[in-house]
């Protein structure tokens, strides 16, 4: 009982840090959802966020900014999200019907700064849209970069640094996440 209570007083915390007004569809929650930005946030059906009795279930929330106006983050139908996810999108991120992401993950479209040593503290000019297929399997610890496509039906191993777009039906893992097999 103690748990619930404070659970629910948690996500009321953690809502009053949510700005973006530009949602569309809802979610279930099992931890808090920080909602942030200026884009688009879609939620298909069945979406769900955090898993009780999972790693960092008691001390973190999920983070998801469409950072500007035109910003879209899309989530499909049947998407499971484990504790302390984060997304943040200067274009377009698109996460497929019934993926399943691992605690500690996070999707960015953009590198956010500029590479350049000299414009280090300017925005970065070129962000890249970041889709994820169908039926995706993410393990925890994964970071996706900008630019990236995973194939449906694909499996990212648990700790990957994905830089780089795969194709479908295929296990990678790593940093920079490599090919390590076929699931056909």
């Amino acid at each position: 009982m103690i748990t619930k209570i404070y659970f629910f007083k948690k996500k009321i915390l953690y809502s009053f840090f949510s700005n973006n007004n530009r949602v569309n569809g809802s979610y279930l929650s099992y931890q808090p959802v920080v909602l942030r930005g200026k884009g688009q946030i879609l939620f298909g059906e069945n979406v769900a966020f955090g898993v009780i009795n999972s790693p960092k279930y008691y001390d973190s929330y999920a983070y998801i900014e469409a950072r500007t106006d035109s910003s879209v983050i899309e989530f499909g139908n049947e998407v499971k999200i484990n504790n302390a996810f984060s997304v943040i999108s200067e274009k377009k991120v698109l996460i497929g019907d019934k993926t399943i992401i691992g605690h500690n993950c996070s999707i960015m479209d953009s590198n956010f700064h500029n590479l350049h040593p000299d414009k280090r503290r300017e925005t970065d000019e070129f962000p890249q849209e970041v889709i994820i297929g169908n039926n995706v399997f993410i393990g925890n610890n994964v970071t996706i970069l900008k630019g990236v496509s995973i194939g449906e039906n694909s499996v990212i191993g648990s700790n990957s640094v994905v830089t780089k777009s795969f194709p479908e039906n295929v296990i990678v893992a790593g940093n920079p996440a490599t090919i390590i097999r076929s699931l056909d």
